[in-house]
């Protein structure tokens, strides 16, 4: 007995001659878990920030500050026109503890009453990611630092602005000017 060939058993022999390969999307189990984006941003506006400013500093800017003769919390406040609080994570200061005596000032300066110590529950100590675990984790901080890998690391993280030395000062990227000096928000 002969077969009547049909047109929509052609067209399915041809799909299944050109792309052997095609995936069935109904059997493929797609993620059911997806990231939940922080509430604070506003596109990539972060509504959570706001003077007083809290600043995450790292290691590096410290030493980079120490050599460009400024001092933390006034180059801050004159680049932001705000009250700011430099944060210093336990991984910092073992970090400064660990550079032993050539960087004991900057330790000095870490130690100092007016910035916040912020305690540190992780394994390990590797400044670079804590702060960035830290920044994810909460996104009310702006992050100081100098070292390149750390500011590329952190510029995937959306709504988190990095301070950083340019010209003998400090200046800032990605906060928005409406922010800066406890301007009104919409």
């Amino acid at each position: 007995m002969k077969k009547i060939v049909t047109h929509k058993a052609i067209k399915q022999y041809k799909e299944e001659v050109l792309n052997p390969i095609k995936k069935d999307f109904s059997k493929q189990k797609l993620p059911r878990n997806v990231p939940q984006v922080s509430s604070a941003l506003f596109f990539k506006h972060n509504t959570a920030l706001g003077p007083p400013y809290r600043v995450l500093v790292d290691t590096n800017f410290i030493n980079f500050s120490i050599q460009n003769k400024l001092d933390l919390e006034t180059g801050m406040m004159n680049c932001l026109y705000a009250k700011c609080t430099p944060c210093i994570t336990d991984c910092v200061m073992a970090e400064l503890e660990k550079l032993g005596q050539k960087y004991r000032v900057a330790l000095r300066i870490a130690k100092d009453p007016r910035f916040e110590r912020l305690p540190c529950t992780h394994k390990g100590t590797y400044a670079d990611d804590c702060l960035v675990e830290r920044v994810t984790q909460h996104k009310c901080y702006i992050v100081a630092t100098c070292d390149r890998d750390l500011k590329r690391r952190i510029r995937k993280v959306p709504g988190v602005p990095i301070m950083y030395i340019t010209q003998h000062k400090y200046s800032i990227e990605r906060l928005p000017e409406a922010t800066i000096g406890g301007a009104p928000r919409m």
